[in-house]
């Protein structure tokens, strides 16, 4: 790449905080533009960014400012509409989780993607953290053997203490307790056992304790996977818990097994009695400033700079992804199994 790819920011708020300095870490690109719905102090604006970056009200006049490429930080129900506006206009996409509060929406940015023929990253930035590159290292490397069980959750209480609580709360903005979240557990599933889902079960529930209480929907699910392979997972999707976050792993596998940052396997003839320990950093934290954004994104402009996709987590992983979250909800809403295929 022979200039730095120019990046703009689609929405101005907690997790553009995370965006941009992941961005502009990168030697390949630099945020030139950021777009925000609300008006922004053009003195705060030059002290915080400098004098290179535009600010801009108009969404049609910064994709028209001479960008390469936008991330898309606003509310996750104006992701597709922003993502297929941005998308038409030839310009690359990093879009964060979830794509979209429902299938239709997803489906609709897919086919605007394909037929303007812009790469996508998607942030499940999760593939990209140190705790699941070395997960992912011991299944490739054969260790565990055939997994044909396998639990990915997450715990994480989204309260008040948070800023995206006055909005995450409703129902037509968070979404469910796996769109909002969870989805990060339940993609992270997938990367370990495969995206060959046949069918989920859900079951979904809500806390009791009044900081909780202003959400619009259940708070909590669990979700029992059942692929075509005849292994089985589960995910808990838990938003609601008053304790500290907690990523929870647990792999089974023929040949051994994995709990979080240890792990057993016969083929290394380690001790059954003891689990060995991982090099690794556990996820630990919800704040976006704690993700690891500049991974994920590199690797994005890297796959750019070669003409390729995006490896882990572009649209076509993604939906993958989202075509299980969006049964698993409706398995919830019904209380009957879903058909994953039929979405």
């Amino acid at each position: 790449m022979s200039q730095k790819l120019r990046v703009g920011i689609i929405g101005y708020g907690w997790v553009a905080s995370a965006h941009i300095p992941a961005i502009n870490a990168s030697p390949n690109a630099e945020v030139s533009a950021i777009y925000s719905s609300r008006p922004l102090d053009p003195m705060e604006f030059r002290l915080k960014w400098g004098d290179n970056i535009g600010a801009y009200n108009d969404l049609d006049a910064m994709l028209a400012s001479g960008i390469d490429a936008v991330s898309i930080c606003s509310y996750p129900y104006q992701h597709a509409a922003h993502a297929i506006k941005a998308a038409k206009a030839g310009k690359h996409l990093i879009i964060e989780k979830p794509l979209a509060l429902d299938w239709k929406d997803c489906v609709a940015i897919e086919k605007v993607v394909k037929a303007a023929k812009v790469k996508t990253c998607v942030c499940f930035e999760c593939r990209y953290s140190s705790q699941f590159l070395a997960t992912k290292a011991v299944i490739d490397q054969g260790l565990l053997g055939k997994i044909h069980y396998g639990e990915v959750d997450y715990y994480h209480g989204i309260g008040p203490w948070y800023g995206q609580f006055r909005w995450n709360v409703k129902k037509n903005a968070g979404g469910s307790a796996l769109l909002t979240a969870g989805c990060h557990a339940l993609d992270a599933l997938l990367l370990c056992m495969g995206d060959d889902v046949a069918s989920v079960q859900s079951l979904s529930t809500k806390s009791r304790s009044a900081i909780f209480k202003p959400y619009e929907y259940d708070t909590t699910s669990v979700t029992i996977l059942n692929f075509k392979n005849g292994a089985v997972g589960k995910c808990a999707a838990v938003v609601d818990c008053l304790q500290p976050y907690y990523f929870h792993t647990h792999l089974c596998g023929s040949e051994g097994s994995l709990l979080d940052d240890k792990f057993h396997s016969m083929k290394l003839k380690t001790d059954k009695n003891k689990w060995s320990g991982l090099s690794m950093k556990m996820l630990d934290s919800g704040d976006v400033s704690d993700h690891p954004y500049q991974t994920q994104f590199q690797a994005f402009f890297d796959a750019l700079a070669a003409g390729k996709d995006m490896p882990m987590t572009s649209l076509d992983e993604a939906m993958k992804s989202h075509r299980v979250i969006f049964a698993a909800d409706e398995s919830a809403r019904t209380g009957k199994p879903v058909n994953v295929n039929a979405k």
